[in-house]
């Protein structure tokens, strides 16, 4: 059953498994919604954790009405959701774009969180791209089966599951949706990354070894984790979304990330 709860003028969804172990809150990336965590929720759930997933602003059932798409906003969104659900310290796991969301949320409310997951994060400034990508990016932010067919080819080692793969089309179709994944291509992250020192939480970076959004999936892993003071697990064979596509090996890089650095 879909939870929500008010903030900033706006209706957020989440799913709560409500079980009775640590808490993990997973955010999806840009453009999907929490349906990408339905094959990892019971990886996580078997493991003794009470999971939290929320659709970011703009995505799945959570209102598209906002001016900040930012990751900065999901962040807070993500602080508001734990001080309601007063299940904290939690684990957050993040994707791609809400890796900067980690960053900021963990140094605005460290005592909210446990660890930190970024997985295949965009969590820094990275450079501009050129003027061929920046056409692509604009065109798949605009024409919906332009980004499904971008979303589907990040899985690597398995497919993109048929069924996900209908459900975000025909969610992309309701007003302000498209509109919220160009606000998201076009927000900064740079405030975000701005705190990175800040952050004390311990952070795991977790990435797919064939993730295509990066030249070098390894050192980008390697670079990310330097700067949280954090760890690495590279899921062999994964892609973009590695919570999605190998779950399994995922959820079990997270546990023994939290048991042997948190002890939960």
């Amino acid at each position: 059953m879909t939870l929500s709860f008010e903030h900033e003028n706006g209706t957020i969804a989440y799913d709560d498994t409500a079980g009775t172990g640590p808490l993990v809150l997973c955010l999806p990336g840009m453009g999907v919604d929490r349906r990408t965590y339905a094959k990892f929720v019971p990886e996580l759930t078997a493991r003794g954790y009470r999971v939290v997933t929320m659709d970011l602003r703009g995505q799945g059932e959570t209102d598209a009405v906002w001016a900040d798409y930012s990751p900065e906003a999901v962040a807070r969104d993500a602080i508001a959701l734990l001080r309601r659900l007063q299940a904290g310290p939690a684990v957050l796991f993040t994707n791609s774009y809400t890796g900067a969301s980690a960053v900021w949320a963990a140094a605005e409310a460290p005592e909210l969180f446990r660890a930190i997951v970024l997985s295949d994060p965009f969590a820094r400034v990275m450079p501009r791209p050129n003027v061929f990508m920046r056409a692509a990016i604009a065109a798949v932010s605009r024409f919906r089966p332009l980004w499904i067919a971008y979303w589907a080819s990040l899985y690597k080692t398995k497919k993109a599951d048929p069924a996900e793969k209908r459900a975000l089309s025909a969610s992309l179709k309701e007003p302000g949706r498209m509109a919220a994944l160009r606000a998201m291509m076009a927000a900064d992250t740079d405030v975000c990354a701005a705190r990175t020192g800040e952050v004390t939480t311990p952070a795991l970076v977790v990435m797919g070894s064939k993730d295509p959004d990066f030249p070098d999936p390894a050192a980008e892993a390697r670079l990310m984790a330097e700067r949280l003071h954090g760890q690495v697990s590279m899921i062999d064979g994964a892609g973009h979304y590695p919570h999605s596509e190998m779950p399994a090996e995922t959820a079990a890089a997270v546990a023994e990330f939290v048991r042997e650095r948190v002890g939960a």
